[in-house]
């Protein structure tokens, strides 16, 4: 385990693993699940006060997916398992330490950088951005 979570953030997580990236597949929801738990533990930039998957799924303006009646229903056996391989400490590239995710759109590329940060890579339609070295501790 490399983050303290009760019951209720493990299923939160697979309920936002679900609603950002069920289109991506099981591999796409665990990089969601990656760039959640990164923020809960990055104590850096707009995430100094995030301690908790609680506290990085719900901060304001951040996760889309919470508005979302994929995030609102109960998480299936199969997400929670794939949110408990998240907490356990599974990570997958591009999101190893990427603290932000989007989706341009169809037949669009990523941006080399996006709200400043810099490109880690992309998986489907979803580009992982992460901070410049030096900016935060490398989580992984």
């Amino acid at each position: 385990m490399i983050i303290n979570y009760t019951p209720n953030e493990l299923e939160l997580l697979a309920r936002i693993m679900r609603a950002e990236a069920l289109g991506e597949g099981d591999l796409g929801m665990l990089m969601v699940g990656n760039v959640v738990v990164n923020r809960a533990l990055a104590n850096c930039l707009t995430f100094k006060n995030i301690n908790s998957i609680t506290d990085a799924i719900y901060q304001p303006n951040q996760f889309t997916g919470v508005n979302s009646s994929l995030f609102n229903a109960q998480a299936t056996t199969l997400e929670k398992q794939l949110a408990q391989r998240i907490l356990k400490g599974e990570y997958y590239y591009p999101a190893t330490n990427s603290l932000w995710f989007y989706s341009p759109g169809n037949n669009q590329s990523c941006k080399t950088t996006w709200y400043d940060q810099r490109l880690a890579g992309s998986y489907k339609s979803h580009c992982f951005y992460m901070p410049d070295p030096g900016v935060c501790n490398e989580l992984h």
